[in-house]
């Protein structure tokens, strides 16, 4: 069973408790944690990325305590999992920027968009096949990819929809697979085992 650390009020982000155990997991604290979960949320501080704050909604705490927690899970070689805003932590902490507001990608009236993605070599390719149709609830994207970060998904508007990086075991989705039941848990189960059953890279 891996254990894993999901920051935040459990209440907040019960979606992704409830995922995890589903597929075998356990919630655990960050110091008996196996790996961790960077969930979706508010924006990124722009000046983490040499901007000014043009239309974001940030969460200033949470990115100070998401920062070192990754220092502290790459630093022990623990495998990382971003979603949604995960992914633009994971992609700013690695010296990448972000596009601050873009169209098309944010939900319509309370609910996910869905939409056609490309999937290119990874574990996704590996679950899922070359395409894929995700849900979307997110008005930022990644601008400029971090260092050691390579794209490996991508809607037809060329927002990037999933990364890897080239050194360490993460994996981070802009999408929110703990919201599409039965497609969505292929990723947290290979995640929960580790990715090493599947190729990452």
């Amino acid at each position: 069973m891996k254990r894993i650390y999901i920051p935040g009020d459990p209440e907040r982000f019960r979606n992704y408790h409830r995922c995890v155990e589903r597929c075998g997991g356990l919630c655990v604290d960050a110091e008996s944690a196996e790996a961790l979960l960077l969930p979706g949320g508010g924006d990124v501080e722009p000046w983490r990325y040499g901007e000014e704050n043009r239309a974001c909604n940030v969460e200033p705490g949470r990115d100070e305590e998401e920062f070192r927690l990754l220092d502290t899970f790459l630093d022990a070689g623990k495998p990382v999992l971003g979603i949604c805003r995960g992914l633009q932590v994971i992609n700013v902490y690695f010296g990448g920027t972000l596009d601050q507001d873009i169209p098309g990608h944010s939900q319509v009236e309370g609910r996910d968009r869905r939409h056609l993605t490309g999937i290119g070599p990874c574990v996704l390719r590996t679950l899922y096949g070359g395409e894929m149709e995700v849900n979307s609830a997110h008005h930022q994207a990644v601008k400029r990819l971090g260092s050691g970060l390579r794209a490996v998904q991508w809607a037809e508007d060329g927002v990037v929809e999933a990364l890897v990086h080239r050194r360490y075991p993460i994996l981070a989705l802009q999408w929110h697979p703990e919201r599409l039941e039965g497609s969505g848990e292929r990723v947290f189960r290979a995640f929960l085992g580790g990715l090493k059953k599947v190729k990452i890279f």
